[in-house]
């Protein structure tokens, strides 16, 4: 049985649960999720506990049991403390700047680049170079950084760019570094 699956997931103060057949709705003070739970599992209400149980053994049920149970978690945990995800942008003249519910980011192109923030997702522009994104759901938040990452990924030759900001960056060696290496009489 897996291990993940079978432990019970705490329900704090001030979110409240709703198990409602297959589909479960997570209701707190950073928001509102649902989910729906596969055919195979089952889930309860007990004690201020979330228990995700397994209906049969076969092979696709231990494989949702533990993913059913971490994503449940994630929703409790998020609509109880909110996730939050931060990145740097690197370069000279590289910035960003909150317009109502979008961001303005100058990144090196010939435009500027107006990213639409999703529903749900709360972002926050510190000293033109920092970006805070917070959310309730975890997937949304880590889905809207990779996308706001992918519109400048960082270079390996200067650094410069988008990075998550725990990210490190292998930087290469440049072509003259090389070269006058090789080059000796």
């Amino acid at each position: 049985m897996s291990r993940i699956g079978r432990k019970p997931i705490p329900v704090p103060q001030g979110v409240r649960v709703a198990v409602e057949g297959q589909q479960v709705r997570v209701e707190g003070p950073k928001g509102k999720l649902a989910h729906s739970v596969p055919g195979v599992l089952g889930v309860s209400l007990k004690d201020g506990r979330l228990h995700v149980d397994r209906t049969g053994d076969d092979r696709r049920a231990r494989a949702l049991h533990g993913l059913t149970r971490a994503l449940l978690a994630n929703m409790v945990q998020g609509v109880s403390q909110g996730f939050e995800r931060k990145l740097e942008i690197v370069g000279i003249g590289y910035r960003a700047q909150l317009q109502g519910k979008s961001l303005q980011l100058a990144l090196g192109y010939s435009h500027p680049v107006v990213f639409p923030l999703p529903e749900g997702i709360q972002a926050e522009v510190d000293r033109q170079v920092l970006i805070t994104l917070r959310g309730a759901d975890k997937a949304l938040v880590g889905q809207t950084a990779a996308q706001l990452r992918s519109l400048r990924k960082p270079d390996p030759y200067k650094g410069k760019g988008v990075k998550f900001a725990e990210e490190v960056i292998r930087r290469k060696v440049g072509k003259k570094a090389g070269a006058a290496a090789t080059t000796t009489k």
